[in-house]
């Protein structure tokens, strides 16, 4: 337990250290948001025609109202968390990947929802967004980033077992019994025992 933590701190600060980076930041981070932003304007315009998204913001063409998806709010570093705590516990290579990205398209998927519904929030209520913003959604996209991260670990568990050898008898199998010799009835072949012998008797006589 203590390896793990020890190495879950050391991944979290080494990715933040480089996602702080101002290449990391020029080719990955903002590509990245800019797509989040259009795939949330994307969602947007199916049932709203006046959604529209420019580089990282996701704004209103009607009102003139925008989000601006910041540093925090694009879901890299709840997928760092989620990094670093799939490559710091034990298990193997295949299923760290399966984690890393059935965990990175869980945390996405549910900033999408966070990013779209922040926007709509904002036009209607100043309070209620600095609420979700600040306190609700955090909170709520940590809590994913538990929750899928505690399925990937019940999912290896499970399947270690099934995987595992059955374990050896806790004790040897009793040896088979001989087979019982045919017990044959006294007084040889094609007698009957006197303790058998039902036919009649002449009465004694007098």
């Amino acid at each position: 337990m203590l390896r793990f933590f020890a190495l879950f701190l050391f991944l979290q600060l080494s990715l933040f250290g480089l996602n702080i980076l101002s290449w990391v930041q020029e080719h990955i981070v903002l590509p990245w948001t800019a797509l989040l932003a259009h795939i949330c304007a994307t969602l947007v315009t199916t049932f709203d025609s006046t959604a529209a998204s420019q580089g990282k913001v996701l704004w209103n063409q009607a009102t003139g109202f925008g989000v601006s998806i910041e540093a925090g709010c694009n879901g890299i570093e709840a997928c760092i968390v989620l990094f670093a705590a799939i490559m710091a516990f034990p298990s193997t290579w295949r299923h760290k990947l399966v984690g890393i990205l059935a965990g990175f398209a869980a945390v996405q998927a549910l900033n999408v929802v966070r990013v779209i519904s922040l926007f709509y929030l904002g036009q209607w209520n100043t309070a209620v967004f600095d609420f979700a913003h600040e306190f609700l959604w955090q909170g709520l996209i940590m809590l994913d980033v538990l929750v899928v991260w505690l399925l990937w670990v019940r999912a290896g568990a499970r399947k270690a077992r099934l995987n595992a050898p059955p374990p050896p008898p806790e004790e040897p199998p009793a040896p088979p019994l001989a087979p019982r010799a045919p017990v044959r009835p006294s007084g040889g072949p094609g007698q009957v025992s006197s303790s058998l012998d039902l036919s009649p008797h002449a009465k004694p006589s007098a």
